[in-house]
């Protein structure tokens, strides 16, 4: 039981379990925010558009009948009429149709939800671009050293490419270095190539 429960302490503690779990909870909360702008925001505003377009409940009167079934007074056995048209009743419970108001309206609550996921998702990338080049104490000194100002973004972005290229220079000059000292003082594997590439010329 104790190695049980040590193994489950172990599985809990683990960097993906906690990473998960947070993303499950982030991602709620993210589908929260998705279905609220969709739901109360965008949604009604279509609606509203729609239905001056189209009229009320225009999308909800689209249906192509396959079989038409008529609600019938369970007293009289006769037709119950529409009070606005004066026709017989159609009880979609029992007939069989396609209902494009429905598929119509599905597909625009997809484009909705796309687009306000797109919109959240556009936004987050802006604000990780935008604090990709975080400012370390030693940059922040250097640029009030040299009296640049951090919201002059030119100025910050040359000062953070000098920094790169300075610091991809000085990676070559290691790496030229380290490949000069190894020259100088060859392993017995580099002895080892050397003697067989000598060979090979030989041959």
């Amino acid at each position: 039981m104790k190695k049980f429960f040590g193994e489950f302490k172990t599985f809990i503690t683990r960097g993906n379990v906690v990473d998960m779990a947070v993303g499950v909870i982030v991602g709620g909360a993210f589908t929260a925010i998705v279905n609220g702008l969709s739901n109360y925001v965008l949604k009604p505003l279509i609606n509203w558009v729609l239905a001056l377009m189209l009229g009320e409940d225009a999308l909800s009167e689209i249906f192509t009948m396959l079989k038409t079934v008529y609600t019938v007074d369970p007293v009289t056995g006769a037709y119950v009429l529409d009070p606005e048209t004066n026709k017989p009743m159609i009880d979609l419970a029992n007939s069989i149709y396609i209902d494009w108001g429905a598929l119509i309206m599905t597909i625009i609550n997809f484009i909705i939800t796309a687009l306000v996921l797109f919109i959240i998702v556009r936004f987050i990338n802006r604000l990780r671009e935008e604090n990709a080049d975080i400012l370390t104490k030693e940059d922040k000194a250097e640029l009030k050293k040299r009296g640049i100002k951090k919201s002059n973004k030119e100025a910050v972005q040359a000062y953070l490419a000098e920094k790169a290229a300075a610091k991809a220079k000085a990676e070559a000059e290691a790496a030229e270095k380290a490949r000069l000292d190894r020259l100088a003082n060859p392993t017995t594997e580099d002895l080892l190539k050397q003697i067989l590439a000598e060979m090979k010329k030989e041959n």
